[in-house]
């Protein structure tokens, strides 16, 4: 295996939501229900042809989208399955393995509910690009966690918003396939 790529040492991206599920439910409802609630039009690789996620349920399993024409994107693949108090794995979405960075989620009781804190770390293997990729999860793991207390706050409604605008913009930067072929060809 190829070593890490080295960047700048960063501090973790740490974020915490209260539930109003006991740990059981909401390590349930972030683990294996997790195609019920993550945010595919915004946070997969497929975009619209995304069909849903999955997350496996143990260690060495894998965290992975599907796709509508059956392709399977690995995010990430669970170190540590600890049933309802954490969760730990690698995450490395569109990325190679040796740039995966590492997520652990823990569930505590807190009140009639649970506190689950997100901890995403090893941001210096993702190299040069580090800083502002850790700076992308810092809001995008507030979207998600948004999603996964099936709250709209005003981040997912802004995002929610500018989502179609950002798809027609990326898909007008890229050259059609059509494009592409007839260059190649001609």
């Amino acid at each position: 295996m190829t070593p890490p790529v080295l960047g700048p040492i960063l501090p973790p991206v740490r974020k915490s939501v209260v539930v109003p599920w006991r740990p059981e439910a909401a390590f349930r409802r972030f683990t294996t229900e997790i195609g019920a609630w993550w945010p595919l039009a915004t946070h997969s690789l497929g975009g619209e042809r995304a069909v849903t996620c999955r997350f496996g349920e143990g260690v060495g399993d894998e965290i992975a989208e599907e796709q509508r024409d059956g392709t399977r994107c690995v995010w990430g693949r669970i170190l540590v399955w600890e049933p309802p108090a954490r969760v730990r794995f690698t995450w490395h979405p569109g990325e190679p393995e040796e740039h995966a960075q590492e997520v652990e989620v823990r569930f505590a009781p807190e009140g009639e509910g649970t506190r689950l804190e997100l901890i995403h770390s090893g941001w210096e293997r993702r190299g040069a690009k580090a800083k502002s990729v850790r700076r992308a999860y810092n809001l995008g793991w507030v979207y998600v966690l948004q999603h996964f207390e099936a709250r709209r706050g005003f981040t997912v409604r802004a995002l929610d918003l500018l989502h179609p605008l950002l798809s027609r913009l990326a898909r007008r930067s890229r050259p059609s396939e059509r494009g592409e072929r007839a260059a190649s060809e001609g």
